[in-house]
């Protein structure tokens, strides 16, 4: 399984998504929210930032389902699915990560064909802290 490269400025996404929380970092100037971490706004150029809760909510705005895999790692795991998720409450956000069957379910576990651009999901967090998310019952 892959790991995440930790750096400085993304280091507190990985501390709180080990304890299953979703927060981004955002300018403690202009509000406005960024992602990946960085030092500086791109909005007003301050160096001042905090991080922000969110509720965990978004929407697929993309996926792929690789045949075959890209890593041959992954051969054994196929299909299974790469997803870029909007968040709900900073639309301009948008996190990669995984859909799967449920929280602790491994990848792979939702077939595609249950995938559509715009399903409503919620975060959960799989080994590592990394970041997957699951559908929303309408």
């Amino acid at each position: 399984m892959l790991s995440p490269v930790v750096d400085e400025d993304g280091a507190p996404f990985w501390e709180y998504a080990a304890r299953g929380e979703l927060r981004i970092q955002a300018c403690a100037d202009c509000g406005e929210p960024r992602f990946p971490p960085r030092p500086c706004c791109p909005h007003c150029h301050s160096f001042d930032s905090r991080w922000r809760l969110m509720s965990g909510l978004g929407r697929v705005w993309s996926y792929v389902v690789p045949h075959p895999p890209l890593l041959p790692a992954y051969a054994a795991r196929v299909p299974y699915n790469a997803a870029v998720v909007e968040l709900a409450d900073a639309p301009r956000i948008r996190l990669v990560g995984n859909l799967v069957a449920g929280p602790a379910a491994p990848l792979g576990s939702l077939a595609p064909d249950r995938i559509r651009i715009g399903a409503r999901v919620r975060i959960v967090f799989g080994a590592e802290g990394l970041p997957q998310w699951v559908l929303e019952r309408s």
